[in-house]
């Protein structure tokens, strides 16, 4: 696993790139970078299937080139670092699935969220440590 920390625009990476985002159960994805999620790609159907049933938590959900992490069950929630590993460890479970050997996201659930980039970026990098793949995480 090749891992970096860039200052650069997560939506100006290449297409290649799958794009990860931590969400609520309830799909709202009404603050923070999960509005541009919402709003670039098509996260409707992602919602649609939130309002028949919520989504379960710890559970990655691809949708297009975006991993969409649930890592706690309402918007206003925190999560914890339990949820938060669980959902890591299914995204790289979906990664295997789908080939995605190049993956970028921002400091997940450390916005809004509150966690602790330094225990998040461990678990991230340990949950990846054995897998061909480069993960950039974009700050600006």
């Amino acid at each position: 696993m090749q891992f970096h920390e860039r200052q650069q625009d997560l939506f100006e990476l290449e297409q290649q790139y799958a794009l990860a985002h931590c969400i609520s159960a309830d799909a709202r994805m009404g603050k923070g970078i999960a509005v541009q999620f919402r709003e670039r790609f098509d996260l409707q159907t992602l919602q649609e299937q939130a309002k028949l049933e919520p989504l379960e938590i710890g559970r990655c959900y691809p949708v297009g080139r975006t991993l969409n992490l649930v890592t706690k069950a309402k918007f206003s929630n925190k999560p914890t670092y339990s949820s938060l590993t669980q959902a890591v460890e299914s995204m790289r479970d979906v990664c295997l699935e789908q080939g995605i050997t190049e993956l970028a996201m921002p400091r997940i659930g450390c916005g809004l969220d509150r966690l602790k980039w330094e225990k998040v970026s461990v678990i991230i990098q340990n949950t990846f440590a054995e897998m061909d793949i480069e993960i950039v995480v974009c700050t600006v």
